[in-house]
Protein backbone atom coordinates (compact mmCIF):
# COMPACT_ATOMS: atom_id res chain seq x y z
CA UNK A 1 0.00 0.00 0.00
CA UNK A 2 0.98 3.87 -0.75
CA UNK A 3 2.36 5.08 2.37
CA UNK A 4 0.63 8.17 2.11
CA UNK A 5 -2.11 6.39 1.01
CA UNK A 6 -1.78 4.49 4.57
CA UNK A 7 -1.06 7.08 6.82
CA UNK A 8 -4.25 8.65 5.46
CA UNK A 9 -6.19 5.48 6.35
CA UNK A 10 -4.87 4.91 9.61
CA UNK A 11 -5.13 8.43 11.12
CA UNK A 12 -8.93 8.03 10.26
CA UNK A 13 -9.22 4.54 11.43
CA UNK A 14 -7.29 4.25 14.88
CA UNK A 15 -9.80 6.64 16.43
CA UNK A 16 -10.69 4.50 19.20
CA UNK A 17 -8.20 1.54 18.44
CA UNK A 18 -6.83 -0.05 21.67
CA UNK A 19 -2.99 -0.30 21.85
CA UNK A 20 -2.42 -3.74 21.46
CA UNK A 21 -3.74 -3.78 18.26
CA UNK A 22 -1.26 -5.64 16.00
CA UNK A 23 -1.46 -8.93 17.60
CA UNK A 24 -5.13 -9.08 17.20
CA UNK A 25 -5.01 -8.59 13.48
CA UNK A 26 -1.85 -10.86 12.93
CA UNK A 27 -3.30 -13.93 12.16
CA UNK A 28 -6.47 -12.41 9.96
CA UNK A 29 -3.81 -10.43 8.01
CA UNK A 30 -1.35 -13.51 7.30
CA UNK A 31 -4.49 -15.17 5.62
CA UNK A 32 -5.09 -12.30 3.83
CA UNK A 33 -1.35 -11.84 2.75
CA UNK A 34 -2.01 -13.65 -0.83
CA UNK A 35 -5.56 -12.80 -0.89
CA UNK A 36 -6.33 -9.43 -0.39
CA UNK A 37 -3.91 -5.86 -1.24
CA UNK A 38 -4.16 -2.65 0.73
CA UNK A 39 -5.40 -4.03 4.07
CA UNK A 40 -5.75 -1.86 7.33
CA UNK A 41 -7.41 -3.96 10.36
CA UNK A 42 -7.40 -2.18 13.39
CA UNK A 43 -8.74 -3.55 16.85
CA UNK A 44 -11.53 -1.08 18.35
CA UNK A 45 -13.48 -0.65 21.60
CA UNK A 46 -16.76 -0.49 19.63
CA UNK A 47 -17.47 -1.67 16.20
CA UNK A 48 -20.69 0.09 16.32
CA UNK A 49 -21.55 3.37 14.60
CA UNK A 50 -21.38 4.85 17.61
CA UNK A 51 -17.67 4.55 17.13
CA UNK A 52 -16.43 7.69 14.77
CA UNK A 53 -13.61 5.29 13.23
CA UNK A 54 -16.15 2.29 12.08
CA UNK A 55 -17.14 4.31 9.07
CA UNK A 56 -14.60 6.52 7.50
CA UNK A 57 -15.43 9.80 6.27
CA UNK A 58 -16.13 10.39 2.18
CA UNK A 59 -13.41 10.37 -0.34
CA UNK A 60 -11.02 8.84 2.38
CA UNK A 61 -8.32 7.74 -0.27
CA UNK A 62 -6.60 11.23 -2.08
CA UNK A 63 -5.58 8.57 -5.10
CA UNK A 64 -9.57 8.13 -5.75
CA UNK A 65 -12.14 10.85 -7.67
CA UNK A 66 -14.37 12.43 -4.90
CA UNK A 67 -17.90 10.29 -5.45
CA UNK A 68 -16.04 6.86 -6.36
CA UNK A 69 -15.96 5.59 -2.14
CA UNK A 70 -18.37 7.70 -0.25
CA UNK A 71 -18.56 5.25 3.15
CA UNK A 72 -20.34 7.72 5.42
CA UNK A 73 -23.20 8.51 2.28
CA UNK A 74 -23.65 4.88 1.47
CA UNK A 75 -24.66 3.96 4.85
CA UNK A 76 -27.10 6.62 5.09
CA UNK A 77 -28.77 6.08 1.68
CA UNK A 78 -31.73 3.95 2.58
CA UNK A 79 -31.83 3.79 6.12
CA UNK A 80 -31.43 6.59 9.12
CA UNK A 81 -28.91 6.73 12.06
CA UNK A 82 -31.34 6.38 14.39
CA UNK A 83 -33.53 3.50 13.48
CA UNK A 84 -31.15 0.45 14.95
CA UNK A 85 -31.22 1.20 19.04
CA UNK A 86 -27.30 0.83 19.99
CA UNK A 87 -28.03 -0.28 23.52
CA UNK A 88 -23.80 -1.83 24.18
CA UNK A 89 -20.17 -1.15 23.00
CA UNK A 90 -18.69 -4.14 21.03
CA UNK A 91 -15.03 -4.55 21.03
CA UNK A 92 -13.39 -5.98 18.11
CA UNK A 93 -11.33 -5.77 15.23
CA UNK A 94 -12.16 -4.25 11.61
CA UNK A 95 -10.43 -5.11 8.68
CA UNK A 96 -10.68 -3.92 4.79
CA UNK A 97 -9.05 -4.23 1.57
CA UNK A 98 -9.47 -4.98 -1.66
CA UNK A 99 -9.22 -8.46 -3.61
CA UNK A 100 -6.18 -8.61 -4.71
CA UNK A 101 -6.96 -10.11 -7.95
CA UNK A 102 -8.99 -7.57 -9.17
CA UNK A 103 -7.53 -6.09 -11.95
CA UNK A 104 -9.36 -2.97 -11.85
CA UNK A 105 -8.28 -2.76 -8.37
CA UNK A 106 -12.31 -1.95 -7.37
CA UNK A 107 -13.47 -5.01 -5.40
CA UNK A 108 -13.34 -4.03 -1.91
CA UNK A 109 -14.51 -5.94 1.07
CA UNK A 110 -15.11 -4.82 4.69
CA UNK A 111 -14.88 -7.85 7.86
CA UNK A 112 -15.90 -6.86 11.76
CA UNK A 113 -15.10 -9.53 14.25
CA UNK A 114 -16.62 -8.77 17.82
CA UNK A 115 -14.65 -9.84 20.78
CA UNK A 116 -17.46 -11.63 21.37
CA UNK A 117 -18.56 -13.99 18.85
CA UNK A 118 -21.26 -16.09 18.79
CA UNK A 119 -19.99 -18.33 15.82
CA UNK A 120 -22.12 -16.84 13.17
CA UNK A 121 -21.86 -15.08 10.06
CA UNK A 122 -23.64 -11.97 8.47
CA UNK A 123 -22.53 -11.43 4.91
CA UNK A 124 -24.07 -8.23 3.34
CA UNK A 125 -24.82 -6.65 -0.26
CA UNK A 126 -24.78 -3.29 -1.24
CA UNK A 127 -27.33 -1.17 -2.49
CA UNK A 128 -27.43 0.77 -6.06
CA UNK A 129 -23.57 0.89 -6.74
CA UNK A 130 -22.67 1.97 -3.37
CA UNK A 131 -19.93 0.81 -1.05
CA UNK A 132 -18.95 -1.59 1.36
CA UNK A 133 -20.23 0.69 4.70
CA UNK A 134 -23.55 0.67 2.86
CA UNK A 135 -24.94 -1.79 5.36
CA UNK A 136 -23.39 -0.03 8.37
CA UNK A 137 -26.95 1.77 9.44
CA UNK A 138 -28.79 -1.15 8.84
CA UNK A 139 -27.57 -4.65 9.55
CA UNK A 140 -24.17 -4.34 10.87
CA UNK A 141 -25.03 -1.93 13.99
CA UNK A 142 -27.99 -4.48 14.09
CA UNK A 143 -25.98 -8.00 14.35
CA UNK A 144 -22.92 -6.84 15.88
CA UNK A 145 -24.42 -6.46 19.14
CA UNK A 146 -26.20 -9.67 19.00
CA UNK A 147 -22.54 -11.33 18.18
CA UNK A 148 -22.21 -11.69 15.07
CA UNK A 149 -19.21 -11.56 13.13
CA UNK A 150 -20.44 -9.11 10.07
CA UNK A 151 -18.56 -8.67 6.20
CA UNK A 152 -19.67 -6.81 3.83
CA UNK A 153 -18.63 -6.03 0.21
CA UNK A 154 -18.93 -3.24 -3.36
CA UNK A 155 -20.24 -6.13 -5.45
CA UNK A 156 -16.60 -5.64 -6.60
CA UNK A 157 -17.04 -2.39 -8.01
CA UNK A 158 -16.85 1.80 -7.14
CA UNK A 159 -19.55 4.35 -6.87
CA UNK A 160 -18.90 6.98 -9.57
CA UNK A 161 -16.91 10.47 -10.73
CA UNK A 162 -18.27 13.52 -12.22
CA UNK A 163 -17.83 13.90 -15.63
CA UNK A 164 -19.10 15.67 -18.60
CA UNK A 165 -22.50 15.27 -21.36
CA UNK A 166 -19.37 14.41 -23.99
CA UNK A 167 -18.87 11.54 -22.06
CA UNK A 168 -20.58 8.61 -23.82
CA UNK A 169 -21.04 6.69 -20.60
CA UNK A 170 -22.46 9.46 -18.24
CA UNK A 171 -25.52 9.89 -16.99
CA UNK A 172 -27.22 13.45 -16.02
CA UNK A 173 -28.06 13.32 -11.90
CA UNK A 174 -31.92 13.88 -12.73
CA UNK A 175 -34.02 15.84 -15.86
CA UNK A 176 -33.25 19.04 -15.00
CA UNK A 177 -29.07 18.87 -13.65
CA UNK A 178 -26.31 20.01 -15.71
CA UNK A 179 -24.18 17.44 -13.50
CA UNK A 180 -22.68 14.76 -15.40
CA UNK A 181 -21.35 11.34 -13.48
CA UNK A 182 -19.96 8.40 -14.59
CA UNK A 183 -20.73 5.27 -13.01
CA UNK A 184 -18.17 2.47 -12.81
CA UNK A 185 -20.71 0.15 -13.30
CA UNK A 186 -20.71 1.25 -16.94
CA UNK A 187 -17.40 0.45 -17.79
CA UNK A 188 -16.77 -2.76 -20.42
CA UNK A 189 -14.53 -4.43 -17.39
CA UNK A 190 -17.43 -4.12 -14.73
CA UNK A 191 -20.33 -6.64 -15.82
CA UNK A 192 -23.19 -6.98 -13.59
CA UNK A 193 -22.96 -10.41 -13.09
CA UNK A 194 -19.64 -9.83 -10.82
CA UNK A 195 -22.68 -8.40 -8.36
CA UNK A 196 -23.62 -12.17 -7.46
CA UNK A 197 -19.81 -13.51 -7.98
CA UNK A 198 -18.80 -10.97 -4.98
CA UNK A 199 -21.20 -11.88 -2.44
CA UNK A 200 -19.91 -15.38 -2.60
CA UNK A 201 -16.36 -14.66 -2.83
CA UNK A 202 -16.72 -12.30 0.48
CA UNK A 203 -18.15 -15.01 2.35
CA UNK A 204 -14.96 -17.69 1.24
CA UNK A 205 -13.36 -14.63 2.62
CA UNK A 206 -14.69 -13.98 5.75
CA UNK A 207 -15.24 -17.65 6.57
CA UNK A 208 -11.50 -17.94 6.01
CA UNK A 209 -10.76 -14.83 7.77
CA UNK A 210 -13.00 -16.05 11.03
CA UNK A 211 -11.13 -18.95 10.86
CA UNK A 212 -7.36 -17.47 11.12
CA UNK A 213 -8.92 -14.90 13.58
CA UNK A 214 -10.88 -17.62 16.18
CA UNK A 215 -9.44 -21.21 15.24
CA UNK A 216 -12.76 -21.92 14.24
CA UNK A 217 -15.15 -21.68 11.14
CA UNK A 218 -18.44 -20.34 11.67
CA UNK A 219 -21.15 -22.93 12.71
CA UNK A 220 -23.88 -20.41 10.36
CA UNK A 221 -23.68 -18.20 7.79
CA UNK A 222 -26.71 -15.35 6.33
CA UNK A 223 -26.83 -13.74 3.72
CA UNK A 224 -28.92 -9.64 4.13
CA UNK A 225 -29.04 -7.35 1.54
CA UNK A 226 -31.20 -4.25 0.07
CA UNK A 227 -32.38 -3.07 -3.37
CA UNK A 228 -29.54 -4.42 -5.81
CA UNK A 229 -28.04 -6.21 -2.28
CA UNK A 230 -31.03 -7.62 -2.00
CA UNK A 231 -30.77 -8.77 -5.61
CA UNK A 232 -27.14 -10.36 -4.36
CA UNK A 233 -29.09 -11.84 -1.18
CA UNK A 234 -30.86 -14.06 -3.86
CA UNK A 235 -28.01 -14.98 -5.54
CA UNK A 236 -26.31 -16.10 -2.79
CA UNK A 237 -29.12 -18.58 -1.92
CA UNK A 238 -29.45 -19.97 -5.28
CA UNK A 239 -26.01 -20.50 -6.24
CA UNK A 240 -24.49 -20.98 -2.78
CA UNK A 241 -26.04 -23.52 -0.51
CA UNK A 242 -22.84 -24.91 0.45
CA UNK A 243 -21.66 -21.12 2.07
CA UNK A 244 -25.35 -19.84 3.08
CA UNK A 245 -27.71 -21.12 5.50
CA UNK A 246 -30.41 -18.88 4.76
CA UNK A 247 -31.06 -15.01 3.89
CA UNK A 248 -33.35 -11.89 3.73
CA UNK A 249 -33.84 -10.36 1.24
CA UNK A 250 -35.12 -6.08 1.90
CA UNK A 251 -36.53 -5.16 -1.49
CA UNK A 252 -34.20 -6.93 -3.91
CA UNK A 253 -34.46 -5.52 -7.52
CA UNK A 254 -36.01 -8.47 -10.13
CA UNK A 255 -34.54 -9.07 -13.09
CA UNK A 256 -36.11 -10.87 -16.12
CA UNK A 257 -35.05 -10.36 -19.95
CA UNK A 258 -38.69 -11.37 -20.96
CA UNK A 259 -40.92 -10.33 -17.76
CA UNK A 260 -40.09 -7.23 -15.67
CA UNK A 261 -37.09 -5.05 -15.11
CA UNK A 262 -35.82 -1.62 -15.38
CA UNK A 263 -35.33 -1.29 -18.64
CA UNK A 264 -39.30 -2.11 -19.37
CA UNK A 265 -40.34 -0.86 -16.15
CA UNK A 266 -38.68 2.81 -15.72
CA UNK A 267 -39.50 4.61 -19.17
CA UNK A 268 -43.06 4.61 -19.20
CA UNK A 269 -43.18 6.38 -15.73
CA UNK A 270 -40.20 9.00 -16.90
CA UNK A 271 -42.47 9.35 -20.13
CA UNK A 272 -45.45 9.96 -18.35
CA UNK A 273 -44.42 12.43 -15.51
CA UNK A 274 -44.14 16.16 -17.26
CA UNK A 275 -48.19 14.97 -18.63
CA UNK A 276 -49.19 14.31 -14.92
CA UNK A 277 -47.54 17.76 -13.61
CA UNK A 278 -49.49 19.71 -16.62
CA UNK A 279 -52.49 18.00 -14.88
CA UNK A 280 -52.29 19.69 -11.92
CA UNK A 281 -51.43 15.71 -10.56
CA UNK A 282 -54.68 14.88 -11.54
CA UNK A 283 -54.66 10.79 -9.89
CA UNK A 284 -57.42 10.46 -13.02
CA UNK A 285 -55.56 11.52 -15.94
CA UNK A 286 -54.14 9.29 -18.45
CA UNK A 287 -50.29 9.86 -17.87
CA UNK A 288 -51.24 9.08 -14.06
CA UNK A 289 -52.76 6.13 -15.46
CA UNK A 290 -49.87 5.21 -17.67
CA UNK A 291 -47.84 5.16 -14.34
CA UNK A 292 -49.85 3.08 -12.51
CA UNK A 293 -50.19 0.95 -15.29
CA UNK A 294 -46.20 0.44 -15.41
CA UNK A 295 -46.64 -1.02 -12.09
CA UNK A 296 -45.79 2.08 -9.86
CA UNK A 297 -48.09 2.81 -6.78
CA UNK A 298 -50.32 5.65 -6.43
CA UNK A 299 -48.88 9.05 -5.85
CA UNK A 300 -49.22 10.78 -2.34
CA UNK A 301 -48.27 14.27 -1.83
CA UNK A 302 -45.77 15.47 0.39
CA UNK A 303 -47.35 16.46 3.96
CA UNK A 304 -43.96 17.08 6.31
CA UNK A 305 -40.92 19.87 5.74
CA UNK A 306 -41.19 23.28 4.18
CA UNK A 307 -41.98 24.33 0.37
CA UNK A 308 -41.01 23.79 -2.17
CA UNK A 309 -43.00 20.06 -1.68
CA UNK A 310 -43.29 17.52 -4.04
CA UNK A 311 -45.45 14.43 -4.81
CA UNK A 312 -43.46 10.96 -4.34
CA UNK A 313 -43.24 10.47 -7.86
CA UNK A 314 -41.68 13.84 -8.30
CA UNK A 315 -38.75 12.88 -5.98
CA UNK A 316 -38.42 9.33 -7.37
CA UNK A 317 -38.16 11.12 -10.56
CA UNK A 318 -35.55 13.55 -9.28
CA UNK A 319 -33.74 11.13 -7.34
CA UNK A 320 -33.99 7.57 -8.90
CA UNK A 321 -36.01 6.93 -12.14
CA UNK A 322 -34.13 8.78 -14.81
CA UNK A 323 -30.39 8.26 -13.69
CA UNK A 324 -31.32 4.62 -12.78
CA UNK A 325 -32.84 4.11 -16.26
CA UNK A 326 -29.59 5.44 -17.74
CA UNK A 327 -27.27 3.60 -15.64
CA UNK A 328 -28.95 0.76 -16.65
CA UNK A 329 -29.41 1.38 -20.42
CA UNK A 330 -25.62 2.68 -20.72
CA UNK A 331 -24.27 -0.65 -19.30
CA UNK A 332 -26.46 -3.25 -21.14
CA UNK A 333 -27.41 -1.34 -24.18
CA UNK A 334 -24.80 1.45 -25.14
CA UNK A 335 -26.05 2.04 -28.43
CA UNK A 336 -29.00 3.82 -27.42
CA UNK A 337 -29.05 7.38 -27.98
CA UNK A 338 -30.10 8.37 -24.42
CA UNK A 339 -30.36 12.08 -24.39
CA UNK A 340 -30.88 12.09 -28.10
CA UNK A 341 -33.83 9.41 -28.25
CA UNK A 342 -34.88 10.39 -24.21
CA UNK A 343 -34.41 7.98 -21.91
CA UNK A 344 -38.45 7.93 -21.58
CA UNK A 345 -38.45 6.60 -25.22
CA UNK A 346 -36.65 3.65 -24.30
CA UNK A 347 -38.86 0.82 -25.27
CA UNK A 348 -37.25 -2.51 -24.53
CA UNK A 349 -38.70 -5.02 -26.89
CA UNK A 350 -37.77 -3.17 -29.88
CA UNK A 351 -34.44 -2.82 -29.17
CA UNK A 352 -33.81 -6.73 -28.15
CA UNK A 353 -34.31 -6.43 -32.22
CA UNK A 354 -31.67 -5.38 -32.99
CA UNK A 355 -28.98 -4.94 -29.67
CA UNK A 356 -28.16 -7.88 -27.59
CA UNK A 357 -29.30 -6.34 -24.42
CA UNK A 358 -31.41 -9.58 -23.44
CA UNK A 359 -28.86 -11.68 -23.48
CA UNK A 360 -27.12 -9.27 -21.61
CA UNK A 361 -29.93 -9.12 -18.81
CA UNK A 362 -30.37 -12.91 -19.09
CA UNK A 363 -26.52 -13.39 -18.07
CA UNK A 364 -27.57 -12.01 -14.37
CA UNK A 365 -30.91 -13.02 -13.75
CA UNK A 366 -32.45 -14.85 -10.76
CA UNK A 367 -33.89 -18.43 -11.41
CA UNK A 368 -35.64 -18.76 -7.84
CA UNK A 369 -34.55 -22.40 -7.52
CA UNK A 370 -33.59 -21.39 -3.73
CA UNK A 371 -31.67 -24.09 -1.49
CA UNK A 372 -31.75 -22.70 1.54
CA UNK A 373 -34.80 -20.52 3.26
CA UNK A 374 -35.12 -17.25 2.23
CA UNK A 375 -37.64 -14.03 3.09
CA UNK A 376 -37.91 -11.54 1.18
CA UNK A 377 -39.54 -8.18 2.59
CA UNK A 378 -40.90 -5.28 0.69
CA UNK A 379 -43.65 -2.15 0.56
CA UNK A 380 -45.80 -1.63 -1.13
CA UNK A 381 -45.79 1.93 -1.83
CA UNK A 382 -41.84 1.28 -3.23
CA UNK A 383 -41.63 3.80 -5.56
CA UNK A 384 -38.28 2.39 -7.62
CA UNK A 385 -38.83 -0.93 -7.53
CA UNK A 386 -42.85 -1.71 -7.57
CA UNK A 387 -43.83 -4.39 -5.58
CA UNK A 388 -45.51 -5.72 -8.32
CA UNK A 389 -42.80 -6.16 -11.01
CA UNK A 390 -40.29 -6.95 -8.17
CA UNK A 391 -40.84 -8.63 -4.98
CA UNK A 392 -44.02 -10.17 -5.62
CA UNK A 393 -42.32 -11.44 -9.54
CA UNK A 394 -39.63 -13.04 -7.58
CA UNK A 395 -42.10 -14.90 -5.57
CA UNK A 396 -44.00 -16.46 -8.54
CA UNK A 397 -40.83 -17.51 -9.73
CA UNK A 398 -40.16 -19.39 -6.82
CA UNK A 399 -43.36 -20.51 -6.79
CA UNK A 400 -42.70 -21.86 -10.33
CA UNK A 401 -39.24 -23.15 -9.87
CA UNK A 402 -39.21 -26.99 -10.08
CA UNK A 403 -36.12 -27.24 -7.99
CA UNK A 404 -37.09 -25.15 -5.00
CA UNK A 405 -35.51 -27.13 -1.99
CA UNK A 406 -36.34 -24.66 0.91
CA UNK A 407 -38.84 -22.37 2.26
CA UNK A 408 -39.99 -18.92 0.83
CA UNK A 409 -41.78 -15.83 2.38
CA UNK A 410 -42.96 -12.72 1.20
CA UNK A 411 -43.65 -9.97 4.14
CA UNK A 412 -45.59 -6.97 2.61
CA UNK A 413 -45.31 -3.56 4.78
CA UNK A 414 -48.44 -2.33 3.59
CA UNK A 415 -47.48 1.61 3.14
CA UNK A 416 -43.49 0.78 3.06
CA UNK A 417 -41.29 2.42 0.99
CA UNK A 418 -38.11 1.86 -0.76
CA UNK A 419 -36.00 4.81 1.04
CA UNK A 420 -36.62 5.24 4.81
CA UNK A 421 -35.59 8.88 4.87
CA UNK A 422 -38.69 9.56 2.92
CA UNK A 423 -41.12 9.02 5.52
CA UNK A 424 -39.30 12.43 7.02
CA UNK A 425 -41.42 13.97 3.82
CA UNK A 426 -44.26 11.55 4.10
CA UNK A 427 -46.32 10.92 7.56
CA UNK A 428 -48.26 7.89 5.37
CA UNK A 429 -44.78 5.78 4.53
CA UNK A 430 -44.10 3.03 7.03
CA UNK A 431 -40.41 1.94 8.33
CA UNK A 432 -39.57 -1.48 6.85
CA UNK A 433 -36.04 -1.52 8.28
CA UNK A 434 -37.78 -3.26 11.59
CA UNK A 435 -39.72 -5.84 10.07
CA UNK A 436 -36.59 -6.54 7.97
CA UNK A 437 -34.54 -6.80 11.16
CA UNK A 438 -37.70 -8.98 12.64
CA UNK A 439 -37.58 -11.10 10.01
CA UNK A 440 -34.05 -12.00 9.57
CA UNK A 441 -34.27 -13.00 13.57
CA UNK A 442 -37.38 -15.42 12.78
CA UNK A 443 -35.18 -16.99 9.85
CA UNK A 444 -32.46 -17.40 12.24
CA UNK A 445 -35.01 -19.33 14.33
CA UNK A 446 -36.23 -21.38 11.59
CA UNK A 447 -32.99 -22.29 10.62
CA UNK A 448 -31.38 -22.99 14.06
CA UNK A 449 -34.11 -24.18 15.99
CA UNK A 450 -36.31 -25.80 13.22
CA UNK A 451 -39.40 -23.21 13.91
CA UNK A 452 -41.77 -22.46 11.45
CA UNK A 453 -41.24 -19.14 9.14
CA UNK A 454 -44.98 -17.35 9.64
CA UNK A 455 -46.87 -17.48 6.36
CA UNK A 456 -46.27 -14.76 3.92
CA UNK A 457 -48.36 -12.00 4.86
CA UNK A 458 -49.43 -8.24 4.55
CA UNK A 459 -48.23 -6.21 7.35
CA UNK A 460 -50.21 -3.61 8.58
CA UNK A 461 -49.62 0.23 9.81
CA UNK A 462 -48.29 -0.67 13.07
CA UNK A 463 -48.13 -4.30 13.22
CA UNK A 464 -45.58 -6.91 12.77
CA UNK A 465 -44.88 -9.86 11.08
CA UNK A 466 -47.40 -12.45 12.44
CA UNK A 467 -47.85 -16.24 13.02
CA UNK A 468 -51.82 -15.69 12.97
CA UNK A 469 -51.69 -12.41 10.04
CA UNK A 470 -55.09 -11.01 9.44
CA UNK A 471 -54.66 -10.75 5.33
CA UNK A 472 -52.09 -13.71 4.52
CA UNK A 473 -50.58 -13.62 1.20
CA UNK A 474 -50.30 -10.19 -0.93
CA UNK A 475 -51.75 -6.65 0.86
CA UNK A 476 -55.43 -5.77 -1.34
CA UNK A 477 -54.14 -2.42 -0.94
CA UNK A 478 -51.25 -0.91 -1.57
CA UNK A 479 -51.73 2.34 -0.03
CA UNK A 480 -53.63 2.96 3.29
CA UNK A 481 -54.08 6.53 4.67
CA UNK A 482 -53.71 6.82 8.18
CA UNK A 483 -56.61 7.68 10.16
Amino acid sequence: MNGNLAYAWLGILMIGARANAQPACDQVQNFLSDRAVDVVCFESEDLTTNNEATTPMDNPDPALPAGALTPRTDRATIAAPDHTPIFRMVPGIQVQGRFADDPTGQARFLLRLPDDWNHRLVVAGASGTRSEFNGDFAWSDFVVQRGYAYASQNKGVLNLFVSTAEDPLACRLNPTSPVFVHFYDNDPDKPFTQWQQYIVRTAELARGALNAHYGRSPRRTYAVGTSNGGYQVRRAIELAPHLFDGGVDWEGTFVDDDGSNLLIDLPPAIRNMPAYVASGYDPNSEAAINIRSAGYPQDIQQDIGPPPTMTLWERNLGQFWEVTQCQWQKRLDPTYDTYGSGPGNYVYYDRTDVTDVANQLEAFEPNGRIRRPLVTVAGTMDGLLPIRRNARAYESEVIESRERRADYRLYEVQNGNHIETYTTFYSQLELIQPHAQHAFELLVEHVEHDRPLPPSQCIPHGGRISNHPAQRGHCRQLFVPRR
